[in-house]
């Protein structure tokens, strides 16, 4: 069955510069797109929104979501799934429905912590026409509820980096929560659809389209609303290890450069791995234990799982 598409008024006239593409799955993006429509005045025309919802099968979502798209000031369109195509492959199909000349990737559960985040990007495509350009994320309007104090501590240590330290090892700190790329650029180096499931597709891309490409850095953040609990993270690190396999085949000298790599290496002979594994999940599922232990043992986790792959 084809997809639904569903233009607003202001569709049909535009001509954009920046085609800001959302996947969504069982989520809401209204919020984000009322708050990104907020800055239309500012931007004269020169951002489209695409949203496309990957599979969720909710008619309610979807009919208020076009409602929603209607009132918007910003030319948009909601693209709808019968079917869950997965991260890669959905990103993809976004990709077909732009019209500009740079594509700025934006999860659906971000939220823009500046109120000119979008002309930020406006002027810099403008200005630079960079290849690839990430933004950064924060966790400045996440919320503190003490069932998300690990995936709090998890991302502040390891993914809201600071520009210049992104910058140093660039293809590493890429997310498609806030990634900027180039129309020609999308082109030549596509997401792998051999990706399924959670996690890595954007890293890999990063990885190889950083041989052709220069990826750069610079601060304009949006705050990652999705905090997970410690349970959801975990199926997530299981769902992942597949992709992380798959990176490892891919990119064998860069990812080995990579801690989460070297503590699988380490851990891949350990005597009774499985035991030990179990042991490390219950430890970051302990809430008598302190954050950055359950944070820690949370990691070893993951080395665990990811060990199989290495």
């Amino acid at each position: 069955m084809s997809p639904d598409h569903h233009d607003n008024p202001a569709w049909a006239g535009a001509r954009p510069v920046i085609s800001v593409l959302i996947p969504f799955l069982r989520d809401d993006p209204e919020m984000l797109a009322r708050q990104l429509d907020a800055e239309a005045a500012a931007l004269a025309g020169r951002v489209e929104l695409i949203l496309m919802d990957d599979g969720t099968g909710d008619a309610a979502l979807t009919a208020r979501l076009k409602a929603t798209l209607d009132q918007l000031t910003l030319p948009a369109r909601l693209i709808t799934l019968c079917a869950n195509e997965g991260r890669a492959r959905g990103r993809n199909r976004l990709t077909t429905s732009a019209r500009g000349e740079a594509f700025l990737f934006l999860d659906s559960d971000m939220r823009p912590d500046t109120p000119h985040f979008l002309r930020t990007w406006a002027d810099l495509v403008a200005r630079d026409h960079p290849a690839v350009v990430f933004g950064g994320f924060s966790l400045d309007q996440a919320p503190t509820d003490a069932r998300f104090t690990v995936h709090r501590a998890l991302s502040l240590a390891s993914e809201c980096v600071p520009v210049a330290q992104r910058a140093l090892t660039p293809e590493k700190y890429v997310y498609t929560s806030n990634l900027l790329i180039r129309r020609d650029v999308f082109a030549a180096e596509g997401f792998d659809p051999g990706f399924s499931g959670w996690g890595w597709e954007d890293v890999e891309w990063a990885m190889r389209v950083s041989r052709r490409f220069p990826v750069t850095h610079i601060d304009n953040p949006a705050t990652h609303m999705g905090l997970d609990t410690v349970a959801d993270l975990a199926r997530k690190f299981d769902q992942g290890a597949g992709n992380f396999a798959r990176v490892v085949a891919l990119h064998p000298r860069i990812i080995q450069t990579y801690p989460s790599y070297k503590a699988a290496r380490a851990l891949k002979h350990l005597p009774g791995l499985s035991v030990a594994r179990a042991l490390m999940k219950q430890a970051a599922l302990a809430p008598v234990l302190p954050v950055k232990t359950r944070a820690f043992a949370l990691r070893l986790y993951r080395a665990a799982v990811y060990a199989d792959a290495v």
